[in-house]
């Protein structure tokens, strides 16, 4: 773990920095600030098309296409750029009644291209608004389904990103600097700071990237796994944990990322964005993703990879090729699911209700009556963000699910579902999927908060 010795096999590409496997062919986001800014001028081309068109920017994305562009929404206050990452029917029908369909600009953006929360959306809105091509793009790697969509409906633009890059590490890529664009930000500025991070992570001497890198790989070795990110104006935390969760959250390992949790407590350390102004944000992003890199070192895993996200979704598939609506039962409760805390463990509220539900009152309850970190997430958002932690991470976790009344269906144009049963089949194949790697669950309706 020599300082000088592990930022030079990172910069060299030299995956036994990791497992020795295929993480070399993942570290595009090292060049990507400088990459970037030769496409800028064709997303602005675009932006600029929509001025006169245009009252409100739709992004439907997940993870990876959706986290970056919530923090940036709100780190600069634009709210006419909406994020619709949950397929709750009350979030999508009250999104559908604040926009005027004929002046609204729809986003998709999704790397594989197959994401079918993103392509639900897609199929709903494309409908709702009359099919007018001209105010749909799309954001997605080359030559996936997505893309062949676009150029079929002759999308009013098609951006390319980068296949070397995963979804979490997509920041300063096209996934969230179209975003960025749309919203006015300067994102020539946004890239320099990310460029400027970029040269300073060179560095053996003071390098910001490999040091906080080494603070979470030391306090993982000294058992403090829980990383409690101080609370910022735009929410960084909300994008910084999925990038930890997903990339150390394997192979029974993992570090616990905590927003705004005290970092008092031998199973803690404290992580605090640095952000000046909101500009900084690009250079976060960087400083961030070198740090997990530089953490996955220490843990000894391959911070790229994904090998248990898949396990929900073919839980999800296998409830709706029932054609039935999943019951959603209670089971157990929450003084059952605290019973079994033990040191050293996290609670998890994970919550498949309307995204404008308050679970603070919920949360303050668990952190009390627990004395553990406790973390929270909206399903499905969380299923892209956390969830590969939940499931391949250790089994220090106690998943509470919260599900609520979806109201009536709001069907989905082409599938055989509509997401009222698409988010109940997400929530039940989740459950399923955590009991079957022995973690410690328990479900409980809203009303019960």
């Amino acid at each position: 773990m020599a300082k000088d010795g592990l930022t030079e096999r990172i910069w060299e590409r030299d995956a036994t920095v990791w497992t020795g496997k295929d993480e070399g062919q993942w570290l595009g986001w090292l060049d990507e600030p400088l990459q970037m800014q030769e496409q800028l001028d064709a997303i602005r081309r675009f932006a600029d098309s929509l001025h006169e068109a245009v009252d409100d920017v739709v992004l439907f994305g997940m993870g990876g296409s959706s986290l970056a562009p919530e923090v940036l929404r709100q780190t600069f206050g634009v709210d006419w750029f909406h994020v619709l990452d949950t397929t709750h029917p009350h979030a999508i029908r009250r999104l559908e009644e604040q926009l005027d369909l004929r002046r609204t600009c729809f986003v998709a953006s999704s790397k594989s291209g197959t994401t079918l929360e993103t392509r639900s959306h897609l199929e709903y809105f494309w409908e709702k608004s009359g099919e007018n091509a001209p105010l749909f793009a799309a954001v997605t790697d080359p030559g996936s389904e997505l893309e062949h969509l676009a150029r079929e409906r002759r999308f009013g633009a098609v951006f390319a990103g980068e296949p070397s890059i995963g979804g979490r590490y997509s920041a300063l890529s096209p996934f969230g600097i179209v975003p960025a664009v749309l919203m006015g930000i300067d994102a020539k500025a946004l890239l320099e700071r990310a460029q400027q991070m970029r040269e300073a992570c060179r560095s053996g001497d003071g390098n910001p990237g490999y040091e906080l890198g080494r603070a979470f790989g030391e306090g993982w070795k000294e058992g403090r796994d829980k990383i409690c990110i101080a609370e910022t104006p735009g929410d960084f935390g909300l994008w910084a944990e999925q990038l930890i969760a997903e990339s150390t959250g394997k192979l029974g390992k993992g570090l616990v990322p905590a927003p705004g949790e005290s970092p008092d407590g031998k199973d803690r350390q404290a992580a605090t964005p640095e952000l000046p102004d909101p500009l900084a944000l690009g250079a976060e992003f960087f400083r961030w993703e070198f740090a997990v890199a530089v953490a996955g070192a220490y843990l000894e895993i391959n911070p790229f990879d994904q090998p248990d996200v898949q396990a929900a979704k073919d839980k999800t598939n296998e409830v709706l090729a029932t054609g039935k609506d999943p019951a959603l039962e209670p089971e157990g409760s929450i003084e059952e699911l605290l019973a079994h805390v033990q040191e050293g463990d996290y609670v998890c509220v994970q919550a498949f209700v309307d995204p404008t539900t308050d679970l603070a009152p919920l949360v303050d309850r668990l952190r009390r009556e627990s004395g553990c970190v406790v973390t929270h997430g909206y399903g499905p958002r969380y299923l892209h963000s956390t969830g590969q932690l939940h499931k391949g991470g250790p089994n220090t976790g106690l998943f509470l699910q919260v599900v609520d009344d979806e109201g009536d269906e709001l069907p989905i144009p082409g599938k055989p579902f509509g997401f009222r049963r698409l988010i109940r089949a997400q929530a039940e194949g989740d459950f399923e999927s955590l009991k079957a790697r022995g973690r410690r669950v328990a479900r409980i309706h809203a009303e019960e908060i």
